[in-house]
């Protein structure tokens, strides 16, 4: 993975998030999924002024990834990068915006959820894509049975991902990230909760690393596992100098 798509596997979750006042809420809100351990924002074409958001929160935290969600048309990509935007996210498989935005030197996430989708962006070149809506398109068992003839890409699911399913999703090797709302709900930021959504995003960082170091032990040998279940104590000695003791 390039150095993006390796920044983004490593937070492991990606806020999409729909701002009706951005002049008043997107610095707040940057601040408040940083100090979530949560640096990055996939701010959406939903509402107007995601360029206005998206250079609000670049100025006030300008080590956070910052992109730009539900891209539909050339003008928004010129817009995302004038604002200092660093990825983009499309509803749907656009060849065209696709061709356009690596002309920019912009990656894009385009939404693929079909075979034909997903030969395409083959073809395009692509590393990661868009699983969209991920639930109601088949979950994380029709992104796996995917990844069987596709196994070249990752996969970032947005649509129904919640703290319930969060760890399903990150367990799989095929997921470099889930996108999600549920911590960046228009209630929580038309009410200003920040310290709520800095509570949901620790919340949430603690299922990816706890699931990750889940499925990292689990990968371990079984040779390594049954010798450390069958340490006891004063096995194991520590060298100091020429004395050797047991600890």
């Amino acid at each position: 993975m390039n150095t993006l798509n390796q920044a983004i596997y490593d937070i492991g979750i990606v806020p999409v998030i729909k701002l009706s006042n951005p002049e008043r809420d997107a610095v707040p809100l940057a601040k408040a999924l940083c100090e979530g351990g949560i640096p990055v924002a996939e701010v959406t074409f939903r509402a107007a002024g995601a360029d206005t958001a998206i250079r609000l929160m670049k100025e006030a935290c300008p080590d956070m990834i910052v992109g730009a969600g539900t891209v539909t048309e050339k003008a928004q990509i010129d817009a995302v990068i004038a604002a200092r935007g660093q990825f983009i996210v499309t509803p749907g498989l656009d060849p065209e915006l696709v061709v356009y935005a690596r002309e920019k030197n912009i990656p894009i996430y385009p939404g693929c959820i079909t075979p034909t989708d997903y030969h395409t962006a083959l073809k395009l070149g692509l590393e990661v894509l868009k699983f969209f809506p991920a639930e109601q398109s088949g979950g994380l068992a029709k992104i796996e049975a995917m990844s069987a003839p596709f196994p070249q890409f990752k996969i970032m699911p947005t649509g129904g991902i919640s703290l319930k399913n969060l760890a399903d999703y990150i367990a799989s090797p095929v997921i470099v990230a889930c996108g999600g709302s549920y911590m960046v709900s228009s209630d929580l930021i038309d009410n200003q909760k920040w310290e709520e959504i800095t509570k949901l995003c620790r919340k949430s960082r603690d299922i990816v690393e706890a699931t990750r170091l889940g499925t990292a032990v689990k990968e371990l040998p079984n040779t390594a596992l049954s010798s450390v279940s069958s340490a006891v104590p004063g096995q194991f000695v520590e060298q100091s100098t020429d004395t050797a003791q047991k600890i």
